[in-house]
């Protein structure tokens, strides 16, 4: 049987984030994150740079309320961190095991994520987005992020073999690529996660919005075995529709598995890596914590 902590004294649970990234000086981008569910809600702010370095020059959170320990001097102490394989261990490590001590490992989290989003490329350069061919795009992206080749079927080999076969659309603007100085808000993103109990079944929704981004996943899983029995989501915008779309089938393969503890190194292979959706792949990883007792 799965009894989720979160759903202590309550049949339903929901948690929001509003992330945002503004220019800063030089080649950093500054990024908030503002997470918050009925028990507390943060405010996280990081100034760091782009690809490929991904080092934090400046970090600080607000508690906004709720019970959260005093993580202030844990996070100051990132300063020099990057934000690479490791990086949640090591924000682990800096806030401690205090009240929502996780919480703001989720946010930090959400931070890594928001620096993988925009690039500081020469402006001249980045105009190509303008163009309307897609193939432009993706190629601004492989050069703007070192870290997407292999990372998805969209910067696969078999992903840009697509370019050229089929009608592709895509919502990347240059700004994306090298925003105007001092611009605020140059890539916005919001995410709902919400777990519910519902006669002997347990619903995760979650869904994220952003720049480029529409995702909605749903899974129903029989409290009593763990087991999924449903599998869905629609996915209203996408970086490159008519490529992006072809990994989200894979989502259907998880009908049957059971959530266990090693489902999410299980999900690897079903819905990630060079062959499945990143964006698929972590928000299910990350609502898939919801169940944790």
């Amino acid at each position: 049987m799965i009894q989720p902590a979160v759903l202590r004294g309550r049949a339903s649970y929901e948690r929001t984030m509003e992330g945002w990234t503004d220019d800063a000086d030089g080649d950093a981008l500054a990024h908030t994150v503002r997470l918050t569910d009925a028990d507390r809600q943060i405010e996280l702010r990081a100034v760091t740079t782009t690809s490929p370095t991904y080092e934090i020059r400046h970090a600080s959170c607000r508690v906004l309320g709720g019970d959260v320990a005093s993580v202030g001097a844990g996070i100051a102490s990132l300063c020099g961190a990057r934000m690479i394989a490791g990086f949640t261990r090591r924000v682990a490590e800096a806030v401690g095991n205090g009240a929502g001590a996780a919480f703001v490992v989720d946010a930090a989290i959400e931070v890594a994520r928001l620096a993988r989003q925009v690039a500081k490329l020469p402006r001249d350069q980045a105009e190509r987005a303008a163009s309307g061919d897609a193939l432009d795009c993706w190629e601004l992206d492989t050069t703007g992020w070192i870290d997407l080749p292999d990372s998805c079927f969209t910067y696969s080999a078999a992903g840009r073999s697509l370019f050229g076969t089929r009608p592709i659309a895509t919502p990347m603007q240059p700004d994306l690529y090298s925003p105007r100085r001092g611009q605020q808000r140059v890539f916005v993103r919001r995410k709902v996660a919400r777990l519910t109990s519902l006669d002997g079944r347990l619903v995760l929704f979650h869904s994220m919005h952003d720049n480029v981004h529409g995702f909605e996943i749903t899974y129903e899983l029989d409290a009593a075995t763990g087991r999924v029995l449903r599998a869905e989501h629609v996915t209203p915008k996408l970086p490159y529709m008519g490529i992006c779309s072809e990994p989200q089938r894979r989502i259907n393969t998880l009908v049957g598995e059971i959530a266990d503890d090693g489902l999410r190194k299980r999900l690897g292979p079903l819905i990630g890596g060079a062959s499945g959706c990143a964006q698929l792949y972590d928000l299910t990883a990350d609502v898939l914590k919801l169940l944790a007792p």
